[in-house]
């Protein structure tokens, strides 16, 4: 048992470590993860003092990461604080100025009006508040409504990625350290395709398919309770049940229609690998028959 909790503690480091380098690297950064390692420890890194600096505040803020509400806008707003302390002049306050998304040496997006910021941030927490959409898409559409602002004068990818990941970790802890950041920067061309795409169709859909395949892919990659016996059908039920759920409410997040390849393809085997468990054992065939993930 000693064991198992030290090498989850050790998966959760290297994971974390991972997040960090890839939301950085993002943004320009060119720190290892190695370096990132040796920062985290204290250690001295030879390497431009921006970037080290950048590197202490990421490690700083996800630290904190369980402190704050997903939902309260003063709690962003000291994240950013904490995000960019030495970098930028105005941490922690929304911008003045007008901003733009850049893509090596092209605006790719024209945010908002400056003037306009403080009431769309305001609309956004008190749609995140009130939404009753699934928390995976609820995070995705945040992020994109919230780089779509760019509420900050610098720092907004940044703190984009890390309020999806506390919006993600609040409804499902392992969250906190699935390293998706690390996956957008291998598909950085494509993140910014998306939401390039995003914005021409006024929809946001394509951010949020391209975002839900690199939390699929990082849950794929990096999740040592979900072994590799187990099918990926199985892993898309883990990964979009939601505290407890009907039959019919299961296929309709899979998207699914034919009963019987739910139960067969989905369903059955998850309950197999002591993954997923009924609310009523004794009686499998009731009407009120629901669905939950184990405890284990």
């Amino acid at each position: 048992m000693l064991q198992t909790q030290d090498n989850n503690l050790y998966l959760q480091r290297v994971n974390r470590i991972r997040t960090i380098t890839g939301s950085l690297a993002i943004e320009g950064n060119t720190l290892t993860e190695a370096q990132i390692t040796a920062v985290l420890d204290g250690k001295t890194v030879i390497a431009p003092k921006r970037e080290v600096q950048e590197a202490r505040n990421a490690i700083q803020a996800y630290e904190k990461l369980g402190q704050w509400r997903a939902t309260s806008e003063p709690d962003l707003l000291e994240a950013h604080q904490l995000l960019m302390q030495g970098l930028i002049d105005d941490v922690g306050r929304y911008r003045s100025t007008a901003v733009g998304v850049m893509k090596a040496k092209e605006v790719i997006h024209m945010a908002p009006t400056a003037k306009r910021v403080n009431g769309l941030m305001s609309d956004l927490f008190d749609w995140l508040e009130r939404s009753t959409e699934h928390p995976l898409i609820r995070s995705c559409v945040f992020h994109y409504e919230f780089e779509f602002i760019h509420p900050f004068t610098d720092g907004n990818g940044r703190i984009g990625r890390l309020w999806q990941t506390l919006i993600l970790s609040q409804w499902k802890e392992i969250f906190n350290y699935l390293p998706v950041e690390s996956l957008v920067h291998k598909h950085q061309n494509e993140y910014y395709l998306a939401l390039q795409q995003s914005t021409k169709q006024a929809d946001s859909a394509p951010f949020i398919e391209f975002i839900l395949q690199m939390i699929l892919d990082s849950c794929n990659a990096h999740t040592p309770q979900v072994t590799p016996q187990v099918t990926p059908q199985v892993k898309r039920l883990v990964l979009l049940l939601n505290g407890v759920m009907t039959k019919k409410a299961l296929m309709g997040v899979l998207k699914l229609k034919d009963v019987k390849n739910f139960r067969q393809r989905y369903l059955l085997p998850a309950i197999s690998a002591g993954l997923v468990e009924m609310t009523q054992p004794n009686t499998p065939k009731s009407p009120t028959q629901k669905y939950r993930l184990t405890k284990g």
